[in-house]
């Protein structure tokens, strides 16, 4: 099963929230498709994925992307994602 939680931040502050469950093994090939429907569900641009989130969510069960990661301008310090199975 797959549980992420996202995180809106602005002023340290959580903002927007969002749980995107699913009931399947997590495929890192898929992550990109993941974050899409969270950023959907939460009404903000989607970021640029890179290897370097992906990494950082699987070693450490968390990705911080902050506004250089967003090609669109956006009004919130930084989006998080974290594995809600810890």
């Amino acid at each position: 099963m797959i549980r992420i939680w996202a995180k809106v931040i602005k002023n340290d502050k959580i903002i927007k929230q969002y749980v995107l469950e699913r009931f399947e093994q997590m495929d890192y090939s898929e992550f990109f498709s993941y974050l899409t429907e969270i950023c959907s569900n939460l009404d903000i641009p989607t970021p640029v994925l890179i290897k370097t989130h992906l990494f950082n969510y699987a070693k450490y069960n968390n990705v911080r992307f902050k506004k250089d990661d967003f090609v669109e301008p956006i009004n919130f310090d930084k989006l998080v994602l974290e594995n809600a199975f810890l």
